[in-house]
């Protein structure tokens, strides 16, 4: 997509530009000189317009230039030998399997929490609806 943005913005520029040299021709064929074309209205606008568009054109460069390194990068990762990353992830996850099964041992070997404050909370709330009723 970005390469159909930049061919119409390419034909905008040169549309642009061309109606600017058919004004220029206009203006100097009615005997204006310079000082006073670059004052007329639809020549500053005409100027504006180019600006605007070189202004796009160049971050779409500069769009086109970053995605070219992104992929040299993205060639350049995958040439990498593969041996070293699957070494290293071989030991990790032998290593997280062995902390996984220590960590079950350990749960198995807990004890339950004591039943002396779970009782607590059902007194208060026992003891809430006798108070109303009371009342």
């Amino acid at each position: 997509m970005g390469l159909k943005r930049k061919q119409m913005q390419m034909r905008q520029k040169a549309n642009v530009e061309q109606e600017l040299q058919n004004r220029l021709s206009f203006l100097s064929g009615k005997g204006i000189e310079a000082p006073k074309i670059n004052k007329d209205p639809l020549v500053r606008k005409l100027q504006a317009d180019i600006r605007a568009v070189n202004n796009r054109l160049r971050l779409i460069a500069g769009n086109e230039k970053r995605t070219e390194e992104m992929a040299k990068i993205k060639a350049e990762r995958a040439a990498a030998p593969k041996k070293e990353e699957e070494g290293g992830k071989v030991e990790k996850s032998k290593k997280a399997s062995q902390e996984g099964k220590e960590k079950k041992i350990k749960g198995e070997k807990k004890a339950a929490p004591p039943k002396a404050q779970e009782g607590g909370k059902s007194q208060k709330k026992a003891e809430a609806p006798a108070k109303s009723i009371q009342e």
